[in-house]
């Protein structure tokens, strides 16, 4: 079960390693660039990614570090492993509200809009990082509390 235990970790820091990536680079790049651009052009390049971004790869990064995190916490418990079984559940909490369900009470909605042009580009964009911000911030603690479950396990 340790061997388990510790590759079922090892998964989840690198989802959340990735996914975390992605919101950072969205948020402080991607977007930013696209404000560059004249609107109509920057919100029918936005409206191209979020059609790639929905695939097989990318949504096993984006679901996945909910379910090994949270995983790692029940093996954890089942080891005995209290305080690094607690720290994968917070993680599991944490990146579950702050990206999950960010992505699809806001982000999503506001990607749809875009799509349907009921949302302009100055409208979408400032707003849409913000909440972007959010999931960056929330992977971020997730990726930190995990890291730090880990330690406390190893040590």
């Amino acid at each position: 079960m340790v061997v388990l235990t510790l590759v079922v970790a090892l998964v989840n820091l690198v989802l959340l390693g990735a996914v975390y990536g992605v919101f950072f680079a969205y948020s402080n790049s991607v977007v930013p660039g696209l404000d560059r651009v004249e609107h109509e052009r920057a919100a029918a390049a936005m409206r191209g990614m979020n059609v790639v971004i929905v695939n097989p790869r990318f949504l096993a990064t984006f679901v996945g570090p909910v379910v090994t995190a949270a995983a790692t916490g029940f093996l954890l418990l089942a080891l005995d492993e209290t305080t690094a079984a607690l720290l994968y559940l917070a993680a599991a909490v944490v990146y579950l509200l702050g990206a999950l369900v960010v992505t699809g009470r806001v982000n999503v909605p506001m990607n749809n809009a875009l799509d349907g042009g009921s949302l302009s580009w100055s409208e979408y964009a400032a707003r849409w990082r913000r909440w972007n911000t959010v999931r960056t911030v929330s992977s971020m603690v997730a990726l930190v509390l995990c890291g730090v479950g880990l330690y406390v396990w190893g040590s």
